[in-house]
């Protein structure tokens, strides 16, 4: 049973730009929570919204795992780990682990679903180098998926405490490619007891050991969930990824 890309359109919250909006920043929750409270969760660590001149950002909020249209009916499909229970997720998964198959019905589906999101932001004017795909969690892994699998060419990727799966299909996809691949900007804590550090670590050695340019960023004593110095260090990446026109000018 599949869906056409078209028969689910996500809800969005959008923060735009205090400027000319001239690059555009996608930022996917984690599993069971929404666009609209991953940027309430973000605005009370930082004590502030995050938000950029130049840089409109994308908090969409992921379907009931998941919503499928079927004969024109929406079918609502349960999310495994909780056991047929309902959830906000990017995909399915058979348990929070590494070292199970990935639920890859689940995940290209949801690549399809959110390369129109993309496609949203390059109609109206804003090119695929100017386009920044991340995420907490569960969006972390659904950013590496939809970056290194179909949009080779995006400004980066990011990773809040986020895994892939050994046999990852995010791998099979590298070993194949043969381009300059997004940079990776990938952050876990070392207290995180649900995505464990060393499944971080091993993420990010594989990925760079398949060609990807990227930096894994460690917080002491951090569990799952966001800090302010790593939303902080995120920040900086992000603009040295997306410069405002007047720092594009001057390199």
């Amino acid at each position: 049973m599949a869906a056409a890309s078209g028969s689910v359109r996500l809800q969005r919250c959008i923060v735009s730009p205090a400027g000319r909006h001239s690059a555009s920043l996608i930022f996917l929750h984690g599993s069971g929570d929404s666009g609209q409270g991953l940027r309430k969760w973000i605005k009370q660590v930082l004590n502030q919204d995050l938000t950029f001149q130049h840089i409109k950002i994308i908090y969409p909020t992921a379907p009931p795992r998941y919503a499928v249209i079927y004969l024109s009916f929406i079918i609502i499909l349960p999310y495994t780990p909780m056991k047929g229970g309902i959830s906000n997720v990017w995909f399915d998964r058979f348990k929070i682990s590494n070292d199970c198959p990935e639920h890859l019905e689940s995940i290209n589906l949801m690549c399809e679903v959110l390369t129109d999101l993309i496609d949203d932001e390059v109609k109206s004017g804003i090119r695929k180098n100017r386009i920044l795909i991340g995420g907490f969690s569960m969006g972390g892994c659904m950013a590496m998926h939809l970056a290194y699998r179909n949009h080779q060419d995006v400004a980066g990727v990011f990773a809040l405490s986020s895994f892939l799966n050994k046999a990852s299909a995010v791998y099979q996809a590298l070993e194949k490619s043969d381009g300059v691949l997004p940079e990776l900007f990938q952050c876990h804590g070392t207290a995180d007891e649900l995505v464990l550090h060393s499944w971080g670590e091993e993420t990010n050695s594989m990925l760079k050991f398949l060609g990807v340019s990227t930096k894994f960023h460690s917080f002491p004593n951090v569990y799952h969930e966001l800090s302010k110095t790593e939303l902080e260090k995120l920040k900086s990446w992000i603009l040295t990824k997306l410069p405002g026109e007047m720092e594009r000018q001057n390199e």
